[in-house]
């Protein structure tokens, strides 16, 4: 298939223009990717999200009505077969950095209610609360 005639589907490499109301023009490249090895840092945008669903079925040269913050319009400036891949281990990461980001969640959950707490027999000192349950990266990052 022609490339210039290209309909943007799983699997496609898109260059696009998001038109703000300051009149500014920012450039974004994607490659439109199953949700499970989306990584939008990478450059690869999961199928199911919203800037995705609007992209999907278009092709280069439309302008397509997009109101997100100070976005009023996407311009799709060419689509062309994706050549990247995305990580294989995505899934592994995405997983461990939501493991990670709860414990931290808990843990500061436990931090504020030591602080508000003041029983009949004494206080709860925020600064004894382990923390050994976080993952090693997540400890040296504190």
């Amino acid at each position: 298939m022609d490339a210039q005639n290209l309909v943007i589907a799983i699997g496609c490499h898109v260059e696009l223009y998001l038109l703000t109301r300051e009149g500014e023009r920012d450039r974004l490249n994607v490659d439109i990717v199953l949700d499970e090895a989306a990584d939008f840092s990478q450059g690869f945008l999961g199928a199911g999200t919203p800037l995705a669903n609007i992209l999907l079925g278009e092709k280069a040269g439309t302008v397509i009505p997009y109101l997100k913050d100070d976005i009023y319009a996407i311009e799709v400036l060419s689509v062309t077969p994706s050549t990247a891949e995305p990580p294989n281990d995505i899934d592994k990461v995405r997983k461990a950095n939501l493991a990670r980001t709860i414990h931290e969640v808990e843990h500061t959950n436990a931090v504020v209610f030591a602080s508000s707490f003041s029983g009949k027999w004494g206080d709860y000192d925020p600064g004894s609360l382990p923390d050994d349950y976080l993952p090693e990266d997540a400890k040296e990052k504190k």
